[in-house]
């Protein structure tokens, strides 16, 4: 017997004006699926006129405002709070939904072992693909990068920008960690890995799988194409890192980042070198990879370092050191 499909919901969280042409293009490509969403909810992010104007525009959407502290986590959770459906699924307002999005990720619903589905992120970029950036670094764009699975299965965490959870697992664990997570435009992240790996520890026997037929295309702008936002994605990405070592583990927290750097960066670089020859921008493409691993390391290592001084105490107010 074939397992009915689950209602779901989808929340698109929004916090400014300059993404508009984008978050209709977001809706418009929900109101086309193949299997319908049973509701939309649109999360705005402290910002009244958008919160009004999206109001104005739309019938057929929720819409409700970030009811918690500002940034990504709270208007997931504002979201999250006013969706109905037994799963609820998340999705960028700058990407667009392939027209079996909902589809696909009903269909990895059919165990009840799994408790959240999520699917490839496919950038869309605005001034084409920069000859030195390499895939194996396209979770600073929030895309899918070069080593995740090719067929669909179980996988550590899901991306922020296409992923659903059975409805249930938040009231058992609570929803996205407030503190680690973006807030406007700050480039930080990490919120949806805390989460689900606080989901694996509830229920180790538990699947988050992972369809990479399950598409959505991500709109990456001009200015996320060059090596200032690279960087500082980097840098970033290893601060977030280290907050989730220490809520987390860092066994939970840096398992599938070891996998990353142990094996899917080497063959990265091994590629770029073998490739330079007939194609000068590998070897940029190597380059950026080694660079990227620094940059990422530093970061966590600073992280990691803004972590232990404050849980000691060292420079906070009324901290004195060794002063006589």
């Amino acid at each position: 017997m074939t397992a009915t499909p689950p209602d779901i919901s989808v929340v698109i969280c929004a916090y400014t004006e300059e993404r508009w042409n984008l978050l209709c293009s977001a809706l418009e490509s929900l109101r086309r699926q193949s299997l319908l969403p049973r509701e939309i909810v649109v999360a705005v992010d402290h910002n009244q006129p958008l919160l009004e104007r999206v109001l104005y525009a739309t019938t057929d959407v929720l819409v409700v405002p970030n009811v918690g502290p500002r940034g990504l986590s709270g208007a997931r959770n504002s979201g999250l709070a006013a969706a109905s459906s037994a799963v609820v699924a998340f999705l960028d307002e700058d990407a667009v939904a392939a027209p079996n999005w909902i589809e696909r990720l009903a269909a990895g619903y059919c165990s009840p072992r799994v408790l959240g589905v999520g699917g490839a992120i496919l950038p869309r970029w605005a001034g084409g693909r920069p000859g030195w950036f390499p895939e194996e670094f396209d979770w600073v764009v929030g895309c899918t990068y070069r080593g995740m699975p090719a067929m669909p299965r179980p996988v550590r965490n899901l991306i922020g920008c296409n992923m659903s959870f059975r409805r249930h697992v938040f009231a058992a664990i609570g929803g996205f960690r407030d503190g680690i997570g973006r807030v406007g435009a700050r480039p930080v992240g990490c919120e949806e890995t805390e989460l689900c790996i606080r989901l694996r520890q509830r229920w180790p026997d538990a699947a988050l799988l992972y369809d990479p037929s399950a598409r959505v295309y991500h709109y990456v702008p001009p200015e996320r194409a060059r090596w200032r936002y690279f960087h500082a994605r980097c840098y970033g990405e290893g601060i977030s890192k280290a907050a989730v070592a220490r809520l987390v583990g860092g066994r939970d927290g840096l398992a599938s980042e070891r996998s990353y750097v142990l094996r899917t960066l080497p063959a990265g670089l091994a590629c770029g070198i073998r490739r330079a020859i007939d194609d000068p921008a590998a070897l940029a493409r190597a380059g950026v990879i080694a660079a990227g691993l620094a940059i990422t390391a530093a970061g966590y290592l600073a992280g990691t370092a803004s972590e232990l001084l404050a849980a000691t105490g060292v420079g906070q107010p009324g901290w004195r050191g060794n002063a006589r």
